[in-house]
């Protein structure tokens, strides 16, 4: 169920399955019994609850929520932004269907402030449904449940969150958990919106997997469905060689650990054999830290064109503390020629600041774009496509990534807590592993080594990519509080087990 929905495709599933002979009201029966056994867990005996309802399908999940709750004899009540008789289709029919007398909203905001750590407040106002920013009015409700001790339970979506970009419409709910149905939305795992849901529980309410076939989505959360078949764990008759050659392409002498960074972070990522090319000078600074990471002077770049000249190194990591400027134009130039992987980071992005086009020229004419990675951060991202800034309020990162990807004809990584990874394609995952600690110097370093690894042993650009993603993001979960870039490369081991050993079981 890795597959994201936005709410246009949401809309379209549900219609095509109503279409099929499902009635629109046995859905909602089904998810307002999902949303209720959810939030099961948030329950006591003695717990009171607060169903806030909107004018549409959202809330009539809401009624549906309400009458569950109160058949097990807890204490319901239920408030309707509406009159009843604007209610329309399914809605209305779940209203009806209610047992249960409405409290009108002056009293439901008045318990509002009754209410302790033992009580649920149930969010079905708006949804994902929502496309504009919640009036004065419902501002101020949401703020108040916001200030509430009780636990929330969001139907479908925290109202105010935006189901296709995450983006917070003025204000939106914060919910302990979050509910919703056949599958995730993008708002669910893209700020803000990511933070304001809680525990996300997908409920499955009926509708086939074959519509996602007729619907298409072209998102999804990132997982080890979309990172390929090669196996975690070396095969008993495996080699070195068979293991792919990552080049790694170093700063000037002071400037070093950023590429020692990425070239560990290939030899852990499982590349079989990882060299250092740099200036001599560079070099010798090299050989005091480095031992089986292989080390190449290459002085001038005639001298990196000759050492390229070798189709056994399969692939590349260029950028980190590279240099800006015309030398590291070139080189990435150099290293976009061949079959090779291409990782493009930091300063091999930034030297094309003025002219990004000339660095997508490059990419088109090497014909390997399914192999070229590039992995701005968010200010990288603006100087190398300006006008994919949107504004904040509706801007989607999964949208701009997808065309910054098209644009530049390679795998864009848009890094940052919520990372992108999209493919020339269309093809976009949002990765969900990670920590705030990985904002520390040299972490992305190790990120670009990782894909550069990934690319090595045969992946394609957009598996490489993700699965980089998700196995940094997860080296930072293990690492923990205080994190530095080096344990990143300390605790990939673990992760590498981990997904071998996960694999084994399958």
């Amino acid at each position: 169920m890795h597959e994201l929905l936005t709410p246009l495709q949401m809309k379209k599933a549900d219609r095509l399955t109503i279409e099929s002979g499902i009635a629109g009201i046995e859905l909602m029966h089904n998810a307002g019994r999902g949303v209720f056994d959810a939030m099961r867990q948030l329950l006591h005996a003695n717990s009171r609850i607060l169903v806030f309802c909107g004018p549409g399908n959202n809330g009539g999940d809401g009624f549906v929520v309400a009458q569950l709750a109160a058949n097990e004899e807890f204490s319901v009540r239920v408030g309707l932004l509406c009159d009843p008789k604007a209610l329309e289709g399914d809605a209305e029919l779940a209203y009806d269907e209610m047992d249960l007398d409405l409290t009108s909203m002056e009293d439901m905001r008045a318990a509002l402030d009754e209410l302790s750590e033992d009580d649920v407040i149930v969010d079905a106002l708006f949804g994902a449904g929502l496309s504009r920013p919640l009036d004065d009015e419902i501002l101020e409700l949401v703020q108040q449940i916001n200030e509430s001790p009780a636990q929330c339970v969001a139907v479908d979506l925290p109202s105010g969150v935006s189901g296709r970009s995450g983006a917070v419409l003025g204000e939106a709910v914060h919910a302990d958990l979050t509910v919703t149905f056949f599958r995730a939305k993008p708002g669910h795992y893209l700020y803000p919106g990511r933070a304001h849901c809680g525990e996300v529980v997908v409920e499955q309410i009926g509708l086939e997997d074959a519509v996602l076939k007729q619907v298409g989505p072209t998102a999804s959360y990132n997982c080890d469905t979309l990172w390929g078949d090669i196996p975690d764990e070396p095969g008993i008759a495996g080699h070195k060689y068979n293991r792919g050659h990552t080049i790694v392409v170093s700063g000037p002498k002071f400037s070093t650990g950023a590429s020692r960074l990425a070239a560990l972070g290939a030899q852990r990522a499982g590349s079989g054999l990882v060299t250092v090319v740099a200036r001599e000078q560079a070099a010798l600074v090299h050989a005091a830290h480095l031992t089986s990471v292989m080390i190449r002077p290459a002085e001038r770049i005639a001298d990196f064109e000759r050492i390229l000249e070798d189709e056994r190194l399969n692939s590349v990591v260029i950028g980190p503390a590279a240099g800006i400027g015309r030398e590291t134009q070139e080189r990435v130039a150099e290293c976009l020629t061949g079959e090779r992987g291409v990782v493009l980071d930091a300063d091999a992005l930034m030297s094309f600041e003025d002219n990004p086009e000339d660095l997508f020229g490059y990419i088109a004419e090497a014909g390997s774009a399914g192999r070229v990675v590039l992995t701005p951060h968010e200010g990288e991202f603006r100087r190398l496509f300006p006008d994919l800034l949107g504004r904040a309020s509706t801007d989607c990162k999964v949208e701009r990534t997808r065309k910054a990807a098209e644009r530049a004809g390679a795998v864009v990584v848009l890094k940052g807590a919520d990372t992108v990874i999209a493919d020339p394609n269309g093809q976009a995952a949002i990765n969900t592993s990670g920590t705030p600690w990985l904002a520390t110097a040299g972490s992305g370093d190790v990120l670009a080594g990782v894909i550069g690894g990934y690319l090595a042993q045969g992946l394609t650009g957009f598996e490489a990519a993700a699965k980089g993603v998700w196995v940094h993001g997860r080296a930072a979960e293990l690492a923990g509080a205080g994190l530095i870039a080096e344990d990143l490369i300390a605790c990939l081991p673990d992760v590498v087990s981990e997904l071998a050993e996960f694999m084994s079981d399958f």
